[in-house]
């Protein structure tokens, strides 16, 4: 049996705690708020011998992740963090981790992007990332901060999958907040985590080549379509590290944690930390007699299509909440994930889509009363299927 110690800690804290559990080979960062604090206090336990890992402090983000880049090539276990700006800085090295196939891990502080300056959480950040290759799971609270960290390295790792893993939390919200968490002895962890076998690296093997120049068009297109293949195929063993996880901890992972949709005539589609509020007005209007609902998303990339389908079919209209939007397009990035996702399962279900909490504002009670109010209105056609700014005058 697992040994749990019960803790009052921050999602920022948690992260570090399974970074060290983890004992990656390589931690190299530079610090942005809100992430500063999980390199910090793993910084510290690197001071403190608590783990043997060469920790590298860079001039920049971009050099945080060209360090990861290098010792994950070299067969490293590695592992960084970042936030908002930190993240864009690094966009040129996202393609690179993900187009080599090098199982890094990354936690980011969700956090606005300037323009204007704003240090405060939403999802603008990570969607600028949604296409460069990497696996993203979104995290609610600071245990599940914690969770994903840890099944984020065997993820990574996995044989079939090869991929570096994007884990998210929401800034401030959930870095910063304290909450109680359960923490899993060292051991444990260890044997769930396992020891890293590099496939092939640049040290202690045959010899290879990482990052080449691939000729015209041919060797580059079948690269990525290998690439496309790995990731569309990860959703598999996702899934078997996730119900390994929940064997190891009690805590089980699915990519779609659906509340009250079984039956629900209204649900809400949300990512991250909103989602609790969205359970609690689901609550409220339950004991009034409406069926609400509410289905967060945990995996985001590869999207669960199937499974959020699945989870929505009974609906008779369905509202998607996205913390962030995709300008010019028709919809934010969660909203034309999930109109894909039903088109292509021949669901017509009406929708709408909601850009919400932009910069950190607030995600009230009364607002997503107001979401679910709306939704009855475009359940008898009296709101059109569009896009709507939430909470702004």
């Amino acid at each position: 049996m697992a040994e749990v110690t019960v803790l009052a800690a921050t999602g920022n804290q948690m992260v570090a705690e399974a970074f060290r559990q983890a004992a990656p080979d390589v931690v190299s960062a530079y610090p942005i708020t809100p992430q500063t604090a999980i390199v910090e206090n793993y910084a510290k336990y690197v001071a403190d011998g608590r783990v043997h890992t060469e920790f590298v402090p860079v001039e920049s983000e971009h050099s945080a992740l060209s360090s990861c880049i290098g010792a994950s090539a070299a067969g490293a276990r590695v592992a960084t963090a970042t936030s908002s700006q930190g993240l864009a800085l690094m966009y040129e090295e996202l393609h690179i981790a993900s187009g080599m196939r090098l199982p890094i891990v990354m936690a980011n502080a969700n956090r606005a992007i300037s323009a204007p300056i704003n240090i405060h959480g939403d999802h603008s950040d990570v969607m600028g990332a949604r296409d460069s290759g990497w696996i993203i799971l979104f995290a609610e609270t600071a245990q599940e901060a914690y969770d994903n960290s840890l099944i984020a390295f065997r993820v990574a790792e996995h044989p079939q999958v090869q991929l570096p893993v994007l884990t998210t939390l929401d800034g401030f919200i959930t870095t910063h907040a304290m909450e109680r968490c359960e923490l899993l002895d060292d051991t444990t962890v260890a044997d769930y985590v396992g020891q890293r076998q590099p496939c092939h690296p640049l040290l202690n093997g045959p010899a290879v080549g990482h990052g080449m120049f691939a000729s015209l068009g041919g060797t580059y297109f079948e690269v990525k379509k290998a690439q496309r293949q790995a990731i569309d195929g990860a959703a598999g063993p996702i899934a078997a590290v996730g119900k390994r996880w929940a064997e190891v901890c009690g805590r089980s992972f699915e990519s779609i944690d659906a509340f009250m949709c079984e039956d629900a005539d209204y649900v809400m589609v949300v990512l991250g930390s909103a989602a609790g509020n969205a359970r609690v007005v689901a609550r409220e209007l339950r004991a009034q007699g409406i069926k609400a609902g509410v289905a967060r998303v945990r995996l985001y990339r590869p999207f669960p299509a199937e499974q959020l389908v699945e989870t929505l079919k009974n609906a008779k209209a369905i509202a998607i909440l996205d913390r962030s939007d995709s300008f010019g397009a028709q919809y934010g990035p969660v909203g034309l994930d999930t109109r894909t996702a039903l088109y292509q399962c021949k669901r017509h279900i009406p929708t709408h889509n909601y850009i919400y909490g932009l910069g950190g504002a607030d995600v009230t009670l009364q607002a997503l009363h107001q979401v679910f109010t709306e939704l009855r209105a475009l359940a008898q056609g009296n709101l059109d299927q569009g896009l709507s700014y939430l909470g702004t005058r």
